[in-house]
């Protein structure tokens, strides 16, 4: 799809506001975007054989956005060691109510904490980072202890 293709008739809707920090991604992660825009260039082409306006233009802005995560994505290969939680590791942490999690962290348009994985911006990912198994950390007004990194 030419970028040409994703600016047709945006009926007034606001661009995807653009996160201001780093577009750290993994390898995984930048396969993921080449799939979205593949995908909604599909879906426009659809919406265009139907003539739905508003499908089309919302289709161009996801498009756009995109693009636009493409073209400034950093990817970043996985940790060489787990010595210290990086972008990438995946990191458990014991609370101190007694609960285990473990997440991964990785770049903001992959992030789904329900799936495991955080954001490296979120709080969580911001107090693990750099740390080592049995370093304490601060999460939503409690401790919790890193168990493991991996």
């Amino acid at each position: 799809m030419k970028e040409d293709d994703a600016t047709d008739g945006d009926a007034g809707l606001p661009e995807r506001p653009i996160s201001p920090h780093p577009n750290l991604v993994t390898p995984a992660g930048l396969a993921a975007i080449e799939t979205e825009i593949a995908s909604l260039g599909e879906a426009l082409a659809a919406a265009r054989a139907f003539d739905d306006g508003m499908a089309m233009a919302t289709l161009a802005r996801d498009i756009r956005y995109w693009q636009r995560r493409r073209a400034s994505a950093e990817p970043v290969a996985a940790p060489a060691d787990s010595a210290t939680v990086q972008f990438g590791s995946t990191v458990t942490i014991l609370r101190e109510d007694g609960r285990r999690q473990t997440y991964r962290i990785v770049g903001e348009d992959e992030a789904d904490p329900k799936q495991g994985t955080v954001s490296h911006v979120s709080p969580l990912a911001q107090a693990a980072l750099g740390r080592s198994v049995g370093d304490d950390i601060a999460i939503a007004d409690q401790d919790a202890e890193i168990v493991a990194i991996t």
